[in-house]
């Protein structure tokens, strides 16, 4: 397949104009779902592991095919930054979303999810299998290699604060608790800390701007909802630690 350079730089500035859009207007537009979802009138719904797997499936799906597709042989570090990328999202559609206990969602945010998932899997596939050039030494690169290996801390902490959120309710629980160990003991919000940390890691080992693109929407988009998940926890834990932050540990 041929690279046009011209769609992924448009796919790429998008979705950072996406994401700086998000960030301006964050206060009206927080994604509603989970503790942020504001009930306005009657509403079609998604048990969340339902949500959490449509989601999310079309992050994985897109690149499988494209690779399946795609007649061009791929360089090392090709292959291993696409199968990294299909790993996150592997976790998260079939360990993530068939463990969560969370809340319904509305189909309209599920469905706002699916799309961005699928166009982004699309650009990621779509410019490391067919218009990134990783000559042989790409992988022995010390932004390569310090990339890779921040992607990986960034998902343990993902995985990690995910299994504390997950076991502060028993299942069919719809309450919310103090989440304690790990990095929750410096930050509100120690799972997104985690995935933040693999997109900015994924864009260090790739050097390309449909990496970057995404890293910075994800930080536009969770860093906020990071906030108001700080907030949420000091409003409603009288008791909740003073010395914790929202996103980055003893920063903010």
């Amino acid at each position: 397949m041929h690279c046009s350079h011209e769609l992924v730089n448009i796919l790429s500035c998008g979705m950072i104009l996406a994401g700086l859009g998000h960030l301006i207007h964050h206060k009206g537009a927080q994604a509603a779902y989970g503790r942020h979802m504001v009930h306005k009138g009657p509403a079609w719904m998604v048990p969340a592991k339902v949500a959490w797997f449509l989601q999310e499936m079309p992050a994985l799906l897109v690149p499988l095919l494209l690779s399946l597709s795609s007649h061009s042989s791929s360089s090392l570090g090709q292959s291993l930054l696409i199968w990294t990328f299909c790993l996150h999202y592997f976790q998260r559609t079939f360990v993530y979303a068939l463990l969560t206990r969370g809340r319904p969602f509305p189909v309209r945010v599920m469905v706002a999810a699916g799309f961005v998932c699928s166009l982004n899997g699309f650009l990621q596939s779509y410019y490391l299998l067919h218009c990134a050039q990783f000559e042989e030494e790409w992988t022995s690169k010390i932004f390569f290699v310090i990339g890779l290996i921040l992607f990986y801390i960034g998902m343990a902490i993902n995985i990690h604060s995910d299994y504390i959120l997950r076991n502060l309710r028993k299942p069919g629980e719809v309450v919310y608790r103090i989440p304690k160990g790990g990095l929750f003991e410096y930050v509100s919000s120690a799972n997104y800390l985690g995935e933040i940390l693999e997109w900015f890691g994924y864009a260090l080992s790739t050097w390309s701007l449909p990496t970057l693109s995404f890293a910075l929407f994800s930080f536009c988009f969770i860093g906020p909802r990071a906030y108001y998940h700080h907030r949420f926890y000091q409003e409603n834990f009288k008791d909740y630690p003073v010395l914790r932050k929202a996103l980055i540990p003893f920063i903010c």
